[in-house]
């Protein structure tokens, strides 16, 4: 039997106006689905105008500038739809979903479907739900005492995978399925027995323990900064009493 890191999975990214879900907007994304470990994979793009001015630290980030945005880019609300209904497919065929950092990048695209479409990615996943790898969480729970940063260029770097063209969301989305099938082949002994639903239910565990290690890290720093728990998707703000 194939191990599940050897066989279908997708893997979604997004380039984005900044690093505030609630308030930032989403510039380009890509998925990319492989069938099998080695297979030519298919890569779906969008390039969206967010409506909003696009600071120069991001588009130092991304490459992508204001006026480019405007020339070339859709308008969100079908974008975010296409976005939705392509993940939604995933799920539903059980194809497992790469996201690093997935608080954020799942984040984002909600606050878009909310902002722009009324809804909410639960709504799209209302029966199937995503089963997600976060290479990012698998990685610091596997390898925990491993000392060093943990962006997708150090994972890329750690675990021997090629990143051609960072901070292009096709390009981040490709690398990140690579590393997970390099972190699923380096820990198989560990992994290769869990279905990709136990690793989802796990990875909220791990993920919770290591945001409660960062923020206690922050506390004894004297830094005010909180650290959110949740995952792979942060839940709502409160609303403003």
């Amino acid at each position: 039997m194939t191990c599940w890191y050897e066989g279908p999975l997708a893997a979604f990214d997004t380039e984005t106006t900044g690093v505030d879900v609630e308030t930032d907007r989403i510039v380009s994304a890509a998925v990319v689905v492989q069938d099998a470990a080695g297979t030519r994979p298919r890569v779906s793009r969008w390039l969206v105008n967010p409506g909003v001015p696009v600071p120069a630290g991001a588009t130092e980030v991304h490459g992508l500038t204001e006026e480019h945005l405007q020339l070339n880019g859709r308008w969100p609300a079908p974008v975010m739809f296409e976005i939705a209904e392509t993940l939604a497919e995933q799920a539903t065929a059980g194809r497992p979903l790469v996201v690093m950092n997935a608080p954020f990048d799942l984040t984002i695209l909600d606050r878009e479907l909310r902002r722009h479409r009324a809804s909410s990615l639960d709504r799209w996943l209302d029966s199937s739900p995503l089963l997600v790898l976060d290479p990012r969480v698998l990685d610091k729970h596997l390898d925990r005492y491993r000392k060093g940063r943990r962006t997708l260029t150090d994972l890329c770097e750690h675990y021997g995978v090629a990143l051609d063209g960072a901070h292009d969301a096709a390009a981040d989305a490709q690398a990140a399925l690579d590393v997970v099938r390099a972190v699923g082949r380096r820990f198989a002994a560990r992994l290769e027995r869990l279905e990709p639903l136990e690793l989802h239910n796990l990875q909220a565990v791990w993920h919770a323990a290591q945001a409660r290690g960062l923020q206690a890290w922050f506390a004894r720093s004297g830094s005010e900064e909180s650290v959110d728990p949740a995952w792979p998707l942060r839940p709502d703000l409160p609303a403003a009493a």
